[in-house]
């Protein structure tokens, strides 16, 4: 099989370079690449970490698709050639590498951290089987891989829109009722750039490995902020 891998570096130009690999039974994306590195071109650059599916190291975009290339079997992609990029939207760093720090950044920028109510400390549980907790439960599996953010065309459009992640994240911390930082994330969630620019295309539902679904947590989040302007909007509040 042939692979047709983007290649950039700082000062050169952006090409596609062809590796011939042999096939093998159960063959990776990620293997073939593997193989091409040690064998054919030791300069060029991806990402993997685990191979076995865990990490989301290895996200890049197969055949027009975001994925992960340890899960992409060639043979499940029948296609003699099969084309690698990297990742949409991200700043590159070479060839199939890019910078995810503007991908923490939005994280941080809508309070994807825990912040734990004053006071002293104490353990807070929620349970497994909890209403609260069924309503995260595939929302919290996210692993910060960037597919979603790749597969989002509201990203490539508002360089200000936080982007699916970013607001999945913020779902599941809306959700958990020890965070102390709900008001201030609310306001966040309903400036001009974030909830209201998704247009529910959910492209980013469909790519995701982890089947979770940004567009509901999305939609999720916009059904909490009308709940809140009613209750604001009562005399007796």
């Amino acid at each position: 099989m042939v692979l047709k891998v983007f290649r950039w570096a700082p000062g050169a130009r952006e090409r596609m370079q062809k590796y011939s690999i042999p096939g093998k039974e159960g063959m990776t994306v990620l293997d073939a690449l593997v193989e091409a590195q040690r064998r054919l071109d030791p300069t060029l650059a991806f990402r993997y970490a685990c191979r076995v599916g865990m990490c989301g190291s290895c996200a890049m975009v197969i055949n027009g698709r975001e994925r992960w290339a340890c899960r992409t079997v060639l043979k499940g992609l029948r296609s003699a050639t099969v084309t690698v990029r990297p990742l949409y939207h991200f700043p590159l760093i070479r060839d199939l590498v890019v910078d995810m720090a503007p991908f923490r950044e939005k994280m941080m920028a809508v309070g994807a951290a825990f912040a734990p109510a004053e006071g002293p400390a104490a353990f807070a549980t929620v349970g497994g089987d909890s209403r609260e907790r069924r309503r995260v439960d595939e929302a919290i599996e996210c692993i910060g891989c960037g597919i979603c953010v790749s597969a989002c065309t509201m990203v490539a459009h508002d360089p200000r829109f936080p982007g699916p992640a970013a607001l999945n994240r913020l779902f599941t911390l809306q959700s958990d009722s020890r965070d102390a930082a709900r008001p201030e994330r609310a306001a966040v969630a309903l400036a001009e750039d974030a909830l209201l620019r998704c247009h529910g295309q959910a492209n980013c539902t469909a790519v995701c490995p982890m089947e979770i679904s940004p567009t509901e947590s999305i939609l999720a989040l916009r059904r909490q902020a009308v709940a809140r302007l009613f209750r604001c909007a009562r005399p007796d509040r």
